[in-house]
């Protein structure tokens, strides 16, 4: 249901690609920003059988979120009244029929939105896997634990999301510890749970070597797409003597949207405050946040606030991108207190970078600390320095972890053996399969 922007989407599209291996024909239904740039799903689905839902030519309602964001085009899910549900779930009802749901062996949604509910009308006697990305999760805790103020509708939006559950034949989950959650959250059986992890494409995220100082100079001073509030991308940007040092400095790389979740402005804090007891030179590189959307307070005002030196906005860019910006760092960091995976930690690792991130969530199950990275306390900003000054002071180990954490994600998260895995489900789904062994 959403444009293309966050980490379900990367999943969409890398199974799109995996699944025909495996005897799937796959068609991709997803909404769309249009125009070409950023968020147009024609353009990041390039190459699949995608048929876009353009919120801007008025295909259907901008879609909601599991997330509130003051502010924000996309309101959160549980603030919307039974009218505006209605139209949502008309307009892709309309989407799914044209895209030939009734004709479908099986329907694979992403999280839990009235893309369900359309389905259910469009064509009901049609199985469905769903497949949980965890925002959906938190969703459901903050109404279980107190809706806050204007969540008017949050308990007929808890009721769609436990009836849309119930209705799926398998629901895909990112972790273990996530099945425990989601059946406390949703009261589904257990056992129609599968472990199903994001993955990353082992040939693209691979170890490479770059020209450092070219490529940090062409994306923070020839073509920077930095962004204030208020601005668009370029509005930040670097003279060359502020970035020449990257070309031999210690490079901690943060990517993500700028939500609150992703404590990207405790991250800076954290860098300004271990800054002093860096051995050698460092700096923090943060890739990200989606033009023009933020939670909370954005990162640009808290690096004027702090003063923080060596800290550097690069902006939005597109997946295809990261490899390089990976070959060009030397460890990848996620204060994300709330990460359901952590897909940007599994790319980093596979190129060989070790991580810094928080011991809760999908990260607590991605690294291991001491070993392929550090794991620090959530919200924890001391700690979270102190690792940062462990992991730029120590290039040995350092170097270490970071080829341990590349043998670790490639044995776990590699695209081709979890799309298999999947292709499983949705054959079993359909009615196809002798039975899947559930994770």
């Amino acid at each position: 249901m959403f444009f293309p922007r966050g980490g379900s989407s990367h999943v969409a599209r890398a199974l799109a690609r995996e699944l025909p291996e495996h005897g799937c024909e796959v068609t991709l239904l997803s909404g769309s920003l249009g125009g070409g740039g950023v968020g147009d799903a024609t353009r990041f689905y390039a190459g699949l059988d995608i048929i876009a839902v353009d919120f801007t030519a008025g295909d259907a309602p901008m879609h909601p979120s599991f997330e509130d964001r003051p502010g924000a085009p996309d309101a959160v899910f549980a603030s919307l009244d039974d009218v505006t549900y209605e139209r949502h779930v008309d307009a892709w009802a309309r989407a799914l029929a044209a895209a030939g749901a009734r004709e479908a062996d099986v329907l694979h949604l992403h999280h839990l939105p009235p893309v369900h509910e359309a389905a259910r009308r469009v064509a009901p006697d049609v199985p469905i896997v769903g497949h949980l990305h965890g925002t959906e999760l938190l969703m459901l805790e903050k109404i279980t634990d107190g809706a806050p103020a204007g969540w008017r509708h949050a308990d007929a939006w808890a009721a769609h999301l436990r009836r849309w559950a119930a209705r799926c034949e398998r629901l895909l989950v990112l972790s273990p510890s996530q099945v425990q959650r989601a059946v406390a959250l949703l009261d589904v059986d257990p056992q129609r749970f599968v472990v199903a992890p994001n993955g990353l494409d082992p040939e693209r995220f691979t170890p490479r070597v770059v020209d450092r100082a070219a490529h940090w100079h062409e994306h923070l001073v020839t073509a920077p797409q930095g962004w204030r509030p208020g601005s668009g991308p370029g509005s930040v940007g670097y003279r060359g003597d502020e970035v020449g040092a990257l070309a031999d400095a210690t490079v901690l790389l943060s990517v993500g949207r700028f939500t609150e979740v992703k404590r990207t402005p405790l991250l800076i804090r954290a860098f300004a405050g271990a800054r002093e007891r860096f051995s050698d030179p460092a700096a923090l590189v943060v890739v990200g946040g989606h033009p023009g959307e933020w939670e909370g307070e954005h990162p640009y005002a808290t690096i004027q606030a702090t003063g923080a030196r060596d800290v550097f906005l690069a902006g939005w860019h597109d997946h295809d991108a990261m490899p390089a910006f990976f070959a060009a760092a030397d460890a990848v960091v996620l204060a994300s207190v709330c990460e359901q995976f952590g897909l940007v930690l599994v790319e980093g690792m596979a190129c060989g970078l070790p991580a810094i991130a928080v011991d809760r969530f999908g990260p607590a199950e991605i690294v291991v600390g001491g070993e392929t990275g550090w794991l620090v306390e959530p919200d924890d900003e001391l700690s979270l320095a102190d690792a940062l000054v462990a992991a730029v002071n120590d290039r040995g180990e350092r170097r270490r972890r970071g080829e341990r954490a590349r043998e670790d994600v490639l044995g776990r998260f590699s695209w081709p053996a979890l799309a298999e895995q999947l292709a499983d489900v949705l054959e079993d789904a359909a009615g196809r399969g002798a039975g899947i062994a559930l994770s």
